[in-house]
């Protein structure tokens, strides 16, 4: 079984960001259905996309709701950096602190994850 992490970096800003995270979630998906272990993490800028994936009127909402299990979380330190600290905590996902305030990618690769960025 291949193991993968999938870091969305990317901002709200451009089509060009629009065709990552789209891309992002169609792997996690991809990953998902294979039977993989497939885990997301919204870093940097894009811990912009966590409020906006989930809205229901978002153009992307349904596939965010298809991999919303594989979603570890959103980074604390750039949640609050990127002014969506309050909004991310009025969803399911969780703020992620592992290392300085930010998640651990150093975990994931110790525990065999290939990392994906995106």
């Amino acid at each position: 079984m291949t193991k993968v992490g999938i870091v969305v970096l990317a901002d709200t800003e451009t089509h060009g960001d629009l065709g990552r995270i789209a891309n992002a979630l169609t792997s996690a998906k991809e990953f998902k259905e294979a039977g993989d272990e497939a885990t997301v993490i919204f870093d940097g800028a894009g811990t912009k996309w966590v409020p906006q994936l989930s809205d229901p009127d978002h153009r992307l909402n349904g596939d965010y709701e298809e991999i919303k299990d594989t979603i570890a979380g959103a980074c604390d330190y750039c949640a609050g950096a990127f002014g969506v600290k309050d909004q991310i905590k009025q969803t399911d996902v969780p703020l992620l602190e592992e290392y300085a305030g930010h998640p651990s990618l150093q975990r994931l690769v110790s525990q065999g994850y290939q990392v994906i960025t995106f």
